[in-house]
């Protein structure tokens, strides 16, 4: 039967690079120490024990152990001894945001990354400046690498703001050409992915933050330079996402104001139509009355004349014509 992970092993040093595949945990213990750095990817929902296993390789601890199988957790930073423990969530887009849990642990001489989900990461810029050696990424400590994956994971909330962006403005334009009762529902599902993405990377700010302060002699001085620039992208993040939130209330707001214009010009065009049709109704209605001319002078006797419908109607049709004329006048029909 095919497991539901893989584990990808990359140990390196300045000058060389192993990266190998494994299919037990036995064989990490192998491959640990054989050079300054080890880096321990798995991909996918791994077993408690196989995790446990990891866990004895490199003295991790059950409580950071059981955050990994939790993958509801929230960005953040904690400290085992001279171990530390971040999780992050990286972030796809494809018609609607979700979210993948992203444990590491870093040590003096290991990186072990978790993701719940196989495949389809965005660590795919770290492991290729790995294969060839770009950057100081081969020349640091293992602090480095993890702020690498960290930095890839931040990176790759800019595509996905981008996007969202994109289909803000595009929305705007439809609201202000077009009514659409449909605004309201992709404005609420833009906005709940906003709020998504304003969950996920506001705890990883806080997170970043405590780590370029409390990180110890495990983050060298010149890392703890890049984490700061991490964190600046973080919340650079947040100020866009804050923006989106904003925009998303204003659309909102326009969609209501449009509603409530075509609202204001449907009960005008009926308003009017009313009021056309009004003196109409009204000489309709008062020839409509059964009196009987021959009892009385006085009773109505134009229901005799040889020319009284044909009278009728020409008085309706100036009274429709001098109304219409009127509205015109004041510029509340035909106007331009």
């Amino acid at each position: 039967m095919e497991k539901p992970y893989t584990i990808r092993v990359m140990t390196y040093s300045p000058e060389e690079l192993e990266e190998v595949s494994i299919t037990s945990v036995a064989e990490i213990r192998e491959i640990v120490g054989k050079r300054p750095v080890t880096w321990v990817d798995v991909e996918g929902e791994i077993d408690p024990s196989i995790l446990s296993e990891i866990g004895a390789i490199f003295d991790l601890h059950s409580l950071a152990l059981e955050d990994v199988l939790h993958t509801h957790q929230r960005s953040k930073v904690e400290q085992y001894g001279k171990t530390h423990f971040l999780v992050t969530r990286m972030i796809a887009f494809d018609e609607v945001l979700t979210s993948e849990q992203l444990s590491i642990f870093f040590g003096e001489n290991f990186v072990l990354s978790i993701q719940d989900q196989p495949g389809g990461d965005c660590l795919n810029s770290v492991r290729d400046r790995l294969r060839k050696g770009l950057g100081k990424i081969r020349e640091e400590a293992p602090a480095h690498l993890a702020y690498a994956l960290v930095d890839a994971v931040v990176d790759g909330y800019f595509p996905i703001l981008e996007a969202l962006g994109e289909r803000l403005t595009e929305l705007e334009d439809q609201i202000l050409t077009r009514y659409d009762n449909r605004h309201p529902s992709r404005i609420h599902e833009i906005k709940r992915d906003i709020m998504t993405l304003r969950r996920t990377i506001w705890p990883l700010r806080d997170a970043l933050n405590s780590i370029v302060r409390d990180a110890g002699n495990v983050v060298t001085p010149e890392t703890r330079l890049y984490l700061r620039d991490c964190y600046d992208h973080a919340a650079r993040i947040i100020d866009y996402v804050e923006g989106y939130q904003q925009l998303c209330s204003d659309l909102m707001s326009l969609q209501q104001g449009r509603e409530s214009g075509r609202m204001n010009e449907i009960l005008k065009l009926l308003t009017i139509i009313s009021t056309i049709f009004i003196p109409p109704t009204f000489i309709a209605g008062i020839y409509g009355m059964n009196f009987n001319p021959e009892s009385s002078p006085f009773n109505m006797p134009e229901l005799n004349w040889y020319l009284g419908y044909p009278l009728a109607l020409a008085l309706m049709s100036v009274m429709v014509t001098s109304l219409i004329g009127w509205l015109w006048f004041k510029g509340w029909i035909f106007k331009k």
